[in-house]
């Protein structure tokens, strides 16, 4: 399940959160078997596994953002339940976005639950309940009470399908305008047609566990995209004329086989001293005031260089090798700077950096993050096999260590022979850091082929992750395109022909 748009959201990962105590009574306060009583989810911290137990429907409410570790929006969530010992445990979490159009209700409904039991099947761990989440804001001029009642057929689509999957939904809720509904509870003393007030954010007895833990919940995913989404402020029209500018001058040497080689180490030192600088950048607080400080820490023909530069393949993947270790975190910070800089009709460029950021965050152990930057780069190419590849993987739940191994290997390889592309020794690397590998000649421009065909299964979807190929490098522009909004795509491109991938996504 791919997370392109609002309306097509990622896969969660099954990461089971632990062991939980019994609880005595159902969400509703009716005494149960213990086989349908619904558990606390677990936290680990300081050595010590902390309970929660959860009960009510509030209380579900107010768990939703720490299992997910974000706050959902427009979303469907399923989150499944494994009984142990008669304790109900938290498993893994799928979430979709809400369709616009009502008749792609159903086909939702089934993908996501049909991902959820089969994702968590493949990971030896059946599901024996679902508990199922509407999170919507109300439109203009609508209330939240009328999003529950709008939303009803769609929950009652999700009941059907886990039903027809043997994995019945004992709870459903929806949360609109700070108040939640539950479609199972047909009991007003309890859940009265007017909704109940969620409580304040941080309050809960669960808010307490996920601190104490040290989790975090990371606001929305609309605020995580916001930080990996080009400008569109006054400045991006002068980033524009700098891609352009560096497009008439770069396009032609990184074309030509016998410049191509100092292109690159021009990318990569440059690429190195914009981390530097952003390593040595005093510290501040808040994302945004982030993000911001390290805007003004890149200049624009700085960026146009490193992101045309960044379209050769090779090129990438080395920069691939900034990975871990003390490295790892300015290169996050750049390439999602870089992300943001691809502006305009260089929409499309934007699939290098956003794949490196997320190969980045996946390295560093934020999946959220790194599903997010994938999915995005997928977006702005829908074809980039690097991209498509990792994105599986890590909704695979896959370990990342598998492509560090293959990008550590490569590095190790290149260092003993000259590398098939011509790479120098005299370009500056990071210490204790690998190479991925450029199985293909890089060095033929080619036509990119956006075809179809097998590409993962474990294990080698984390070492086919690590050789993805894909280069965009769009011939010079003999003029700028009118409108910041539209582009002219060019048809020739640079690269090797790439190995298909099946398009099918990872579910939970």
């Amino acid at each position: 399940m791919t997370n392109h748009s609002e309306t097509t959201g990622s896969s969660e990962n099954d990461k089971a959160a632990g062991d939980e105590d019994r609880a005595a009574h159902d969400t509703h306060g009716r005494s149960l078997p213990p086989e349908t009583h619904i558990g606390p989810t677990a936290y680990d911290s300081h050595g010590a596994e902390h309970q929660v137990t959860l009960r009510t429907p509030a209380e579900l409410a107010d768990a939703l953002p720490y299992l997910l570790g974000y706050r959902p929006e427009d979303s469907i969530v399923l989150v499944a339940l494994h009984d142990r010992e008669s304790r109900g445990r938290f498993g893994g979490r799928a979430r979709l976005g809400i369709p616009t159009s009502a008749d792609d209700w159903a086909s939702v409904a089934r993908q996501l639950a049909h991902g959820l039991v089969t994702g968590s099947e493949r990971r030896g761990a059946r599901p024996e309940q679902m508990v199922a989440y509407l999170c919507q804001e109300p439109a203009k001029g609508e209330s939240g009470r009328q999003v529950m009642e709008r939303l009803r057929p769609l929950a009652q689509k999700l009941r059907v399908e886990c039903g027809q999957l043997d994995v019945p939904v004992i709870e459903a809720l929806c949360i609109s305008d700070g108040r939640f509904w539950s479609y199972c509870c047909v009991n007003e003393s309890c859940c009265p047609p007017e909704g109940l007030p969620m409580g304040l954010p941080g309050t809960s007895v669960l808010a307490a566990a996920a601190t104490y833990a040290g989790l975090q919940v990371r606001g929305t995913l609309r605020e995580l995209r916001a930080r990996l989404q080009p400008w569109e402020t006054g400045a991006a029209l002068t980033q524009e004329i700098a891609l352009d500018t560096a497009s008439t001058s770069l396009v032609p040497r990184i074309l030509d086989a016998a410049h191509r080689v100092a292109v690159a180490e021009e990318t990569l030192g440059l690429a190195e001293r914009i981390m530097r600088r952003l390593a040595a950048a005093p510290t501040v607080t808040g994302t945004l005031t982030a993000d911001l400080r390290d805007d003004e820490l890149l200049g624009h023909d700085e960026a146009a260089a490193l992101i045309l530069g960044l379209q050769d393949r090779v090129t990438r993947d080395r920069a691939a090798e900034w990975m871990e270790g003390e490295e790892a975190a300015p290169a996050l910070r750049l390439w999602r700077a870089l992300a943001r800089r691809c502006v305009g009709p260089y929409g499309e460029h934007a699939a290098a950096p956003l794949t490196l950021a997320g190969w980045v965050a996946w390295s560093t152990g934020d999946d959220l993050e790194a599903r997010e930057a994938l999915a995005m780069a997928l977006g702005a190419d829908p074809g980039y096999l690097f991209a498509r590849l990792l994105h599986q993987a890590c909704n695979e739940g896959l370990d990342p260590e598998s492509v560090r191994r293959c990008l550590r290997a490569e590095r190790r390889d290149r260092g003993a022979a000259p590398a098939r592309h011509g790479d120098d020794q005299k370009v500056v690397a990071p210490k204790d850091t690998g190479q991925a590998p450029a199985q293909e000649d890089a060095s033929r421009p080619r036509r990119r082929s956006r075809s179809s065909g097998t590409a993962v299964n474990r294990p080698r979807s984390a070492r086919a992750a690590a050789q993805g190929a894909g280069v965009t490098v769009p011939r010079p522009r003999t003029s700028r395109t009118s409108g910041r909004g539209t582009a002219r795509r060019d048809d020739s491109r640079l690269g090797s022909a790439r190995p298909g991938a099946d398009g099918s996504e990872a579910e939970v």
